[in-house]
C-alpha cells in the first residue's frame, strides 16, 4: 500500500538549503520516492496553527520503503543538514485502500 511522507518546515536560515535541495532528490529516488508537493504556497484553510514556511508531500511504494528512506544514512546526514537552519514536524500515512 502506498504511503506518504508529510512534512511541515519552518525556515530559521537559509544557509543549508543550496547542498540539501540539490542532495535530496536523488535520495528519495533511490528508495523509489517521488515528491507529489515541495515548497509549495501554504494556506490556511481550517484552524490556527501558523502556516510552516514550506510544506512537502513524498509518495513511496510501501511504509517499508518510507522508513528505509527516513532511516538511511544518506538522509540522516542531509537531515543534519537540513537541521541547522530549520524545523520539521513530519508524519507517515497510508494511502486508502
Amino acid at each position: 500500500m502506498k504511503a506518504f511522507i508529510i512534512g511541515r518546515m519552518q525556515i530559521h536560515n537559509r544557509d543549508w538549503m543550496g547542498e540539501y535541495f540539490a542532495k535530496i532528490p536523488k535520495v528519495v529516488e533511490e528508495h523509489r520516492g517521488q515528491f507529489l508537493v515541495r515548497g509549495g504556497d501554504p494556506e490556511t484553510m481550517e484552524g490556527s496553527e501558523p502556516l510552516p514556511d514550506a510544506a512537502f508531500v513524498i509518495s513511496f511504494p510501501d511504509r517499508a520503503h518510507a522508513r528505509s528512506f527516513w532511516n538511511s544514512d544518506a538522509f540522516q546526514t542531509l537531515a543534519v543538514l537540513r537541521q541547522s537552519g530549520s524545523t520539521l514536524n513530519a508524519i507517515l500515512v497510508d494511502l486508502l485502500p
